[in-house]
């Protein structure tokens, strides 16, 4: 008797890893069936402008699609386990072409009635909360290195300095590195007060021995022209929000660089000071308009009705 309720037990604990781990896979995705069956208008318009970019070139994106460099679309989907650039996925199916065609026709319409559907669902509900730093980030060791390093907002040692012109990080504390651009360093770290920052640190005053693939990282970065959307605040801390550059207004242009996700998406972008200055920093994602879709195009893509199984 103890053997069959061991088994049961034992097939039910199955099934239900079974269960949890398809439902885990499933809330890797926006829609995680668009590769299998028809979508609808009705279900595209319960969701907002942006986020039915992110499904459209999830279509994509589950044939290895490759995205523009350093874009919005690269850094959210290398941040899923399943997405292998490069690495092709079968044939594209009648129904992805099908729900490829259908998105982009509601986002024409969304366009075409003046309007991004801001209470539909969001692609931000949906994105995963699991990392502490910025996606991207990757601590790095400093040997025989004690000294203090001035960071930067942008690689410029003209540049806006945080905590009213004092910022620097210890070499002895934990730093994180993205990369580098042009001989800077770009870093997180947290300050003295529990803060997170980002800035660019010279790599030619950094003395001793430096461990981690980022530190020999080359940044890739857009530079494409954008607009404020809604009144925001450009910050170098991502994660708590609680230093301030300089707020930002509707309609003031900025330089997109590039996205970095944490809890949230952040669009990172350079701006010129009222003094002159230059500065980098973050706003959120929704925020921003860079009025370009860096993502799978029908003027861009390389798949056509003959890729198509």
């Amino acid at each position: 008797m103890m053997k069959k309720t061991l088994a049961w037990v034992l097939a039910v604990l199955f099934v239900m890893g079974g269960l949890m781990t398809a439902a885990s896979a499933n809330q890797d995705y926006l829609i995680a069936d668009s590769n299998k069956r028809l979508l609808t208008e009705d279900e595209l318009w319960e969701w907002d402008y942006e986020s039915l970019g992110y499904i459209y070139n999830e279509i994509f994106a589950r044939h290895g699609y490759s995205f523009t460099p350093g874009g919005k679309y690269d850094t959210y989907f290398r941040t899923k386990h399943w997405y292998h650039e490069g690495v092709k996925n079968g044939a594209y199916t009648k129904i992805e072409w099908a729900n490829k065609d259908l998105i982009k026709q509601v986002r024409q319409d969304m366009r075409d009635m003046n309007t991004t559907n801001p209470s539909g669902k969001s692609v931000w509900d949906y994105f995963s909360q699991s990392f502490i730093k910025l996606q991207g980030f990757e601590t790095l060791e400093f040997t025989n290195n004690t000294q203090y390093q001035t960071v930067y907002s942008a690689p410029s040692a003209s540049s806006w300095i945080g905590a009213k012109g004092k910022a620097k990080v210890s070499m002895n504390d934990e730093v994180a590195a993205a990369g580098q651009e042009n001989g800077w360093l770009l870093v997180m770290y947290e300050t003295s007060g529990g803060r997170e920052r980002v800035g660019y640190i010279n790599m030619s005053k950094i003395k001793g021995q430096v461990s981690g693939a980022n530190y020999y990282k080359q940044l890739s970065f857009e530079y494409s022209p954008a607009t404020i959307t809604r009144a925001c605040n450009l910050t170098d801390d991502p994660i708590q929000q609680s230093s301030q550059i300089a707020g930002l207004q509707p309609g003031d242009y900025v330089t997109y660089l590039t996205t970095f996700y944490g809890s949230r998406a952040w669009d990172y972008v350079e701006v010129t000071l009222a003094d002159g200055r230059t500065a980098r920093g973050f706003v959120p994602t929704e925020d921003l308009d860079n009025g370009t879709e860096d993502g799978a195009q029908d003027d861009e893509i390389n798949v056509s009705e003959d890729d198509v199984g």
